[in-house]
């Protein structure tokens, strides 16, 4: 497009020509174009929410837009009472009082139903349809309250709205609000829509409706149709997003026009959770429900039943922890009661005993959880797992094995099959079988890891502590005194070389790993065409103990296929820390 600008000064006239390459709405420089972000409130009425329209307006202002948008259905109509009118302008006014910023405003049907509605919405709004710039953005209102297409509406309205369009030739975007989206049942369609017309000849970038209470857009003609939904106003289809109550972020800068709607309880308060209060939270939810022991489970029968205590306690010094305590209680489990109410005074505990029986697998265990207070109308919840602890014997053999990688000597008995996934569901691993043995001088530990694909084995790891852990490996966890926070991580590969460490707990409270930690052993592997398989020998001088007779250590075993991502575990998860072990009984 060209246009001339006649300057005229002293002594002479000047011609300038200007010529715009793309369009009208590129036009000016765009380095001096000031960013703009505005939000577009949705419907309030047709049937209002109460509170949901303040939310909305309260999490606007947190966001402090440059201004506000609205697309109609402010009030409750249809109304013909004056005095209702204007109490219902009154209330909606003073819901939208708290915005620091300015709001413009878009008539919808509930707003301006009839000519005395609309003398009302002149003295408290203003005129229904009408036109404003924000920098180089201008902005058009219309008004279809009482009209159902763009060609029933009145000729006065249309004519100013060619007007408009003509006079903002020169702005850089241009953006239209009306309430009822005509074009969702024209252009959508395929049909002629007047309005998307005159938007189309005259560079319209955008353009915004509501009235359906659901969120929906599209893209025609090169111009960017949004439908904001509820904002308040009831809902009966839900979006199939499960979109419900939000409002729009509009984002316009020199080349586009961005749109997110952000759903209501997204924007939260600066301090939405103080450093204080997260601090109390961790801490409450790590402590404040504590179990007097661990559900065992025999190794040979993955059944058990016991009843349990468990307390919990409230660690605020103000509030009553006022709540119903509930299980999750998965598939093979039984938990009784299921669910229990409590009252708990502040800085205090209270004890409740439940009944709990597993018929079938260990994983995954039931959870229990309790919403706890940490401040003035704010509730944390904190959930705990029911602490298992499978348990295994390791027998006393008097006759030392030989440590060469076959698992054929009769010592190696009742091995240990029953192994879960990541997730605690089945592994996808070929099979794996763990055996254990001791005598006054050794802990032996033995594995068969079956592989229908030997050639596929890695393991390119050949020394000491490197990390066999990421290739076809086994893996021990051993806690030799569970009454000391020492753990010992130990993994071997298919050619028998070893990483281990030292785990011991840290200043901070954590378990740490100390790889420079390493062990006297004798370790022997075996790779045949459908298997390997480890011997390992470990005396017990290592670790600083004496062994008797019913001594019981700490334990968890995996082993990891690499070619499967997946791996085998004894107990789930796989973490360091005593409350994560199994049993190893040795008899």
């Amino acid at each position: 497009m060209k246009r001339f600008i006649l300057t005229l000064t002293i002594g002479s006239i000047f011609l300038i020509l200007i010529s715009n390459i793309s369009s009208p709405a590129n036009e000016g420089n765009a380095e001096a174009f000031s960013t703009v972000r505005f939000a577009v409130i949705g419907d309030r009425t047709g049937g209002a929410a109460p509170g949901i329209y303040e939310q909305i307006v309260m999490e606007i202002e947190r966001m402090k837009p440059d201004f506000v948008i609205t697309v109609g259905d402010m009030i409750e109509g249809p109304e013909n009472n004056e005095e209702r009118i204007r109490n219902k302008w009154e209330e909606y006014l003073s819901i939208v009082a708290p915005l620091s910023m300015a709001i413009y405003y878009t008539p919808g049907n509930n707003d301006i139903e009839t000519d005395f509605m609309e003398s009302i919405y002149l003295e408290y709004i203003g005129r229904p349809y009408y036109s404003f710039n924000e920098g180089n953005i201008h902005f058009i209102i219309l008004d279809n309250s009482r009209w159902e297409s763009s060609d029933e509406l009145p000729k006065e309205q249309l004519d100013w709205l060619i007007k408009d369009l003509k006079n903002s030739k020169g702005a850089r975007h241009t953006i239209v609000f009306y309430h009822k989206p005509f074009w969702e049942i024209s252009i959508v369609e395929g049909k002629p829509d007047t309005l998307h017309t005159l938007f189309r000849n005259f560079g319209v970038d955008a353009l915004f409706s509501g009235h359906y209470h659901t969120y929906f857009s599209g893209k025609y003609d090169d111009i960017l149709y949004t439908n904001v939904g509820s904002s308040g106003g009831s809902i009966s289809r839900p979006s199939a997003t499960g979109l419900k109550y939000h409002f729009v972020w509009v984002t316009v800068d020199s080349s586009e026009i961005s749109i997110a709607p952000i759903k209501m309880g997204a924007v939260l308060p600066w301090d939405e959770i103080t450093a204080d209060e997260n601090n109390f939270v961790y801490s409450v939810q790590t402590n404040c429900i504590s179990f007097d022991k661990p559900f065992l489970i025999e190794e040979n029968n993955d059944f058990g039943e016991s009843p349990f205590e468990v307390t919990v306690k409230n660690f605020s010094q103000k509030f009553i922890l006022e709540d119903t305590i509930r299980w999750d209680i998965p598939a093979g489990w039984s938990v009784e009661p299921s669910s229990k109410p409590v009252s708990i005074a502040a800085d205090s505990a209270e004890t409740y005993i439940f009944n709990i029986k597993n018929e079938k697998t260990p994983y995954p265990s039931p959870k229990l959880s309790v919403n706890f207070p940490y401040g003035a109308g704010k509730t944390a919840q904190a959930v705990k797992e029911l602490p298992t602890a499978r348990q295994t014997a390791c027998y006393k053999t008097n006759r030392k094995p030989k440590i060469d990688g076959n698992i054929t000597e009769k010592i190696w008995q009742n091995p240990i099959t029953n192994l879960y996934g990541y997730d605690g569901l089945s592994t996808k691993t070929d099979s794996v079988q763990f055996y254990f043995a001791y005598d006054d001088e050794y802990l032996y530990l033995a594995s068969l890891c079956k592989e229908s694909d030997i050639e596929s084995i890695t393991a390119e790891i050949k020394e000491h502590d490197g990390a066999v852990y990421g290739e076809d490996c086994v893996g021990y966890i051993l806690q030799p005194d569970p009454d000391v926070d020492k753990m010992y991580l130990v993994y071997v590969n298919p050619f028998g070389f070893v990483y281990d460490q030292e785990i011991m707990r840290n200043t901070g409270g954590y378990f740490e790993g100390d790889p420079s930690w390493n062990c006297a052993y004798k370790v022997k592997t075996k790779i045949d065409d459908d298997f390997w398989s480890v011997e390992l020998r470990i005396p017990f001088s290592q670790f600083g103990i004496t062994v008797e007779k019913n001594n019981i250590w700490g334990l968890n075993m995996r082993r990891k296929q690499p070619r499967l991502n997946d791996a085998a575990h004894w107990q789930i998860p796989w973490r360091y820390g005593p409350e994560y072990l199994g049993r190893l009984i040795l008899q």
